[in-house]
C-alpha cells in the first residue's frame, strides 16, 4: 500500500482488526495520529505502522490518578520508562524499539508531569516529560526539576512548544478572553487532575490573580487529558476548560483561546545522558525523518527539537 494513501476510519481498523469504534478510542486517547479534512477523520500508513510499532515495543502503565503526589508505577528493571502523555512519545519509543544500539527496551508510563518528576527523583523510571509553568519565575520547567530533584543533577532536552490556553464552546458564547473572567464565578470549569502541567498553569495563574479555585464552579470536576478536558466543554457540561490547541482541534463544537506558549521538554539524570538509550534519543530527536512528522501538526513548534536547555 502507497503510504501516502490517504485512510478512513474503516481502512484502519479493517488492518489492525479491530472495530470502528475503537479506532476513535484509540485517537481520542492520543495513541493514534490523525488529521481531518472538513469534519472527516484520515490517517496515514505511517500512523498506523506506528501504533503497530508502538504496541509491540511500549508497555503501557496506569494513567489513573496516583494517590498522593507519586505514580503507581511496577517496577522494572531492565527497561527505560518515559513517563508523559503526549502522543510524540508513543512515536518516540516506536523509532528507539527499532534501534540496534539501544541495550535497553523503551516503556512508557502515562502520567503527568509533576508524578512523572517525583516518579524520576525516586529512580522509578528513567526519563519524565514536563510542561511545568512557574509563574515567580515565568519560566517553564527548569525551577520544578530543581524543587523536585533536590540532590539529583539532571538534564532537560526540549520536545517542542505547544501552545496553551481555554476551550470554550464554538462562536465563545460566554466572550472568555482571559484567566481573570474566572474571577467572578459564573463560568464552570472541566480542571485537569493535580499535577498536569495545564493544572500547574491554571493555579499558578489564579494564585498571581489572587482568585480562589473554591469560587470557580466545577473547579474539583478532574480529567486526565486534554481530550477530555475538550470533549465536556464540546458536550455544554462546562463553560471552559484548560488545555492545548492540537485537542481543540480534534474535537467538535469547540474553539479554542489561545493564552500561553508552552515548553514541552525530557527530564533525565545527568548520570544517564550518556548512555545508549539516551544519545540514540537525542539523535532520534534531531532526525528529519522523526522531525517531519510534527513539523506541521497543529500547536507544535518543534524548531529546538533535541536541545539541551539546562542541567541542574
Amino acid at each position: 500500500m502507497d503510504e501516502n494513501m490517504t485512510l478512513t476510519a474503516q481502512d484502519v481498523a479493517d488492518i489492525l482488526r479491530i472495530a470502528k469504534n475503537t479506532v476513535y478510542e484509540l485517537v481520542k486517547r492520543g495513541d493514534l495520529n490523525h488529521y481531518k479534512v472538513g469534519r472527516k477523520m484520515r490517517f496515514t500508513r505511517p500512523d498506523v505502522d506506528s501504533y503497530i510499532a508502538n504496541s509491540r515495543t511500549a508497555t503501557r502503565f496506569s494513567d489513573e490518578p496516583a494517590s498522593g503526589a507519586r505514580a503507581e508505577l511496577p517496577a522494572h528493571d531492565r527497561g527505560f520508562i518515559i513517563c508523559g502523555k503526549d502522543s510524540m512519545l508513543d512515536v518516540l519509543t516506536g523509532y528507539l524499539g527499532r534501534r540496534s544500539d539501544v541495550d535497553r527496551p523503551p516503556l512508557r508510563a502515562y502520567v503527568g508531569s509533576y508524578a512523572g518528576l517525583i516518579s524520576l527523583y525516586y529512580g522509578e523510571v528513567q526519563a519524565a516529560t514536563a510542561h511545568l509553568w512557574d509563574g515567580d519565575t515565568n519560566r517553564y520547567n527548569v525551577p520544578f526539576v530543581r524543587r523536585l530533584l533536590p540532590g539529583t543533577s539532571a538534564v532537560v532536552i526540549h520536545l517542542t512548544k505547544r501552545v496553551q490556553g481555554l476551550y470554550v464552546a464554538t462562536g465563545n458564547p460566554r466572550g472568555v478572553q482571559t484567566w481573570a473572567d474566572l474571577r467572578h464565578g459564573s463560568l464552570t470549569l472541566v480542571n485537569r487532575e493535580k499535577g498536569a502541567g495545564s493544572r500547574v498553569l491554571l493555579d499558578e495563574q489564579l494564585r498571581l490573580l489572587k482568585i480562589s479555585g473554591k469560587i470557580i464552579p466545577g473547579y474539583d470536576r478532574e480529567v486526565l487529558s486534554h481530550i477530555t478536558a475538550a470533549g465536556v466543554v464540546g458536550k455544554g457540561e462546562a463553560d471552559v476548560g484548560v488545555g492545548d490547541l492540537k485537542a481543540a482541534s480534534m474535537v467538535e463544537g469547540v474553539d479554542f483561546v489561545p493564552l500561553m506558549t508552552e515548553q514541552y521538554d525530557l527530564v533525565v539524570r545527568k548520570e544517564d545522558f550518556d548512555t545508549p538509550v539516551v544519545q540514540a534519543i537525542l539523535s532520534i530527536l534531531k532526525s528529519r525523518d522523526f522531525r517531519e512528522q510534527f513539523q506541521h501538526m497543529k500547536g507544535y513548534d518543534i524548531t529546538d527539537m533535541g536541545k539541551v536547555l539546562a542541567e541542574t
